[in-house]
């Protein structure tokens, strides 16, 4: 499939950008949107190089309740229809749920849930016009998992995949409009040095550590064949530690803690800070994290 109209929300900096060129390389029109105005035109650059058709983009913050209808009406303004919407907008942030401010927990999970709410209610009603169209949640492993030190991001992600759930559920009415959920593990994008932190710690992605274009293609994909009732794992490891999680509580409390501050921590001292998760730092924004690249 080409030539379809492709919107994605995060699409200046890691699995958002590594979807968009990957869109890009299939010949589809693009609307890119992200709060930071230098990085989307790097990825405007970029996206065009891949072989993209027209790039358009938006400077918004998804959290706004208005954004999303102002990149709704903006696509539809300039293409006349949207074929495929990808959120990927997100922050994260480390640091236990008694450390970490008030004001950082609540947007990290405003970006993610309320951003998803935003989107889907400004996107859904023209799917449906159309009856037909596909709408994208990059989610996460920590939609399904809990790990100490990451309270705001899994209320964040099951928050997510809550509403995601939902409205796969709400749109069974209209067979042409889907709802997909991708479900991404230890990515190497620059979140995890972007990140509010209030550990003392500088944080790394956890091993086994994958490309965001790994990811890219699987949200590509999914457009392409729309699976409505299952989320797609991205990362190897995901279905084991999801099972222990589930099946065995006890053994995965004992082991988590040790293992994240062994896996996800390292040993540089990093003062509290908050990150990107009040506003972008475009300099960091990029499709590869710091994780070396494989050759």
């Amino acid at each position: 499939m080409t030539g379809r109209v492709v919107v994605v929300v995060g699409a200046s900096s890691g699995i958002g950008l590594a979807a968009a060129i990957a869109f890009a390389a299939r010949h589809d029109d693009l609307v890119l949107v992200s709060r930071s105005a230098d990085a989307l035109e790097a990825a405007k650059t970029a996206c065009r190089s891949a072989g993209a058709g027209e790039v358009d983009v938006v400077v918004d913050d998804i959290r706004d309740p208005a954004a999303a209808d102002r990149v709704v009406a903006r696509t539809l303004d300039r293409h006349g229809r949207i074929d495929v919407v990808v959120h990927t907008a997100t922050v994260m942030g480390y640091g236990t749920v008694e450390a970490m401010p008030a004001e950082v927990f609540t947007a990290v999970v405003d970006t993610a849930v309320h951003g998803t709410v935003h989107l889907s209610r400004a996107v859904l009603p023209v799917l449906r016009r159309q009856h037909a169209g596909v709408f994208i949640g990059v989610n996460s492993l920590l939609g399904s998992v809990t790990v100490p030190q990451m309270g705001a991001y899994a209320a964040s992600k099951w928050g997510q995949r809550a509403v995601l759930r939902t409205l796969q559920q709400e749109t069974r009415d209209e067979p042409g409009v889907h709802v997909c959920i991708v479900s991404p593990g230890s990515i190497n994008t620059p979140i995890y040095y972007q990140a509010a932190n209030y550990t003392g710690q500088a944080a790394r992605p956890p091993w086994p550590v994958l490309s965001p274009e790994r990811a890219g293609a699987a949200i590509v994909r999914l457009a392409d064949r729309p699976r409505r009732h299952v989320s797609v794992p991205v990362g190897p490891g995901n279905p084991l530690i999801i099972a222990g999680f589930r099946l065995l509580p006890l053994l995965y409390d004992r082991l988590v803690g040790p293992l994240f501050r062994l896996a996800a921590l390292t040993r540089k001292s990093l003062e509290p800070a908050a990150g990107n998760v009040h506003e972008p730092v475009p300099g960091q924004e990029r499709v590869h994290g710091r994780w070396p690249q494989p050759r």
